[in-house]
């Protein structure tokens, strides 16, 4: 029992202490400018969403922007009539969510009815965390711990960019976002982009909104979000 509790203080100083995402906004994409997403047919560019120009991998048609499905996440299609599960297996920069999803023994929750918004680190996220960490987490007798980073990623219902930004809106500039894992998440604004700040301090960004589910949604961020462990 010492062991343990030894090493679930440590994991939380190495994910408290984690260098997050940039500091800086990531570089929106302007109007008109083409993006290489992996679509097979078509041309892809950045859509405008109610937080800003994005890449989304929509594609174009005469210069023509069109919400089109399927999105591209990491090179592959995600369906809108799979689950969360199904097309985050695919991605190829969402390899370390699944495996971490399946440690934790997550995947059937969420291939679940949901709906859900799951906030996805992509695999340079998970590589930003301190030395060692993921390792640790990765371990059977952390699975406590990695249930808990990660349900801290997951809102329950499906909150689309729309959405998010209503509520910041409605908050005077901050919504307040409860996790599945029950601390909360604050969501702002940063020139036109999604941040997310967890109760650590730490900051994310989101990278690609609105890659729609069969049960829920999904965004994109550039870090690991990090509730407290103790």
């Amino acid at each position: 029992m010492i062991r343990a509790s030894i090493s679930t203080a440590a994991l939380a100083l190495s994910l408290a202490g984690v260098a997050h995402a940039q500091t800086t906004t990531p570089q929106p994409a302007q109007p008109g400018t083409t993006a290489t997403t992996g679509v097979r047919t078509g041309t892809t560019a950045t859509v405008r969403t109610p937080l800003g120009t994005v890449q989304t991998g929509a594609q174009v048609d005469a210069g023509v922007t069109a919400n089109a499905a399927p999105v591209i996440v990491g090179g592959a299609p995600m369906l809108p009539t799979a689950t969360i599960v199904a097309n985050a297996s695919k991605a190829s920069n969402l390899t370390t969510l699944v495996k971490a999803v399946q440690a934790a023994g997550l995947a059937a929750t969420l291939s679940g009815p949901g709906p859900f918004t799951v906030f996805a680190p992509t695999d340079e996220a998970f590589g930003r965390l301190a030395p060692g960490t993921l390792d640790t987490l990765l371990k059977p007798e952390q699975k406590p711990s990695l249930t808990k980073l990660l349900t801290y990623h997951v809102i329950a219902g499906k909150l689309d960019s729309a959405a998010l930004k209503s509520q910041i809106e409605a908050g005077g500039g901050t919504a307040t976002l409860t996790t599945v894992e029950g601390q909360p998440l604050k969501a702002t604004l940063e020139n036109g982009a999604l941040v997310l700040t967890d109760v650590n301090g730490g900051k994310s960004y989101v990278t690609q909104y609105d890659v729609n589910q069969s049960n829920g949604v999904v965004h994109v961020v550039n870090g690991v979000l990090a509730p407290k462990l103790g």
